[in-house]
């Protein structure tokens, strides 16, 4: 039997081990909680939290919760909307205003 005690270099490389491992255990917890809070937000009415479906709107896929009749835009969507808007009526105003208000132009407009 042997009794002899572990050197202070073994104790170190141990305890550095334990360490990165504790470390990496930690980073993939965290990835596997971000991942899960992502999914259970996808495709997710943030007014009310139902599921949301998709509708084509002239020619653009938007978002739309079918219990509070919210739409949600990806990026560019918007844009395309405008553009595709050919009749100057009141939906059109309304998406240049509230473009105007972000502080961003239709594509295709003027300064």
């Amino acid at each position: 039997m042997t009794t002899e005690k572990p050197s202070r270099n073994e104790d170190e490389y141990f305890a550095k081990r334990d360490a990165e491992l504790l470390r990496q255990k930690r980073e993939s917890d965290m990835a596997r909680q971000e991942e899960d809070a992502r999914r259970a937000h996808f495709m997710k009415c943030p007014k009310d939290g139902f599921d949301l479906a998709t509708q084509e709107q002239q020619g653009v896929q938007v978002d739309v919760c079918p219990n509070c009749g919210g739409m949600w835009l990806d990026a560019g969507e918007l844009e395309q909307l405008v553009k595709l808007s050919e009749e100057p009526g009141m939906m059109r105003r309304v998406i240049r205003d509230v473009m105007s208000t972000l502080g961003r132009k239709p594509e295709g407009e003027k300064e």
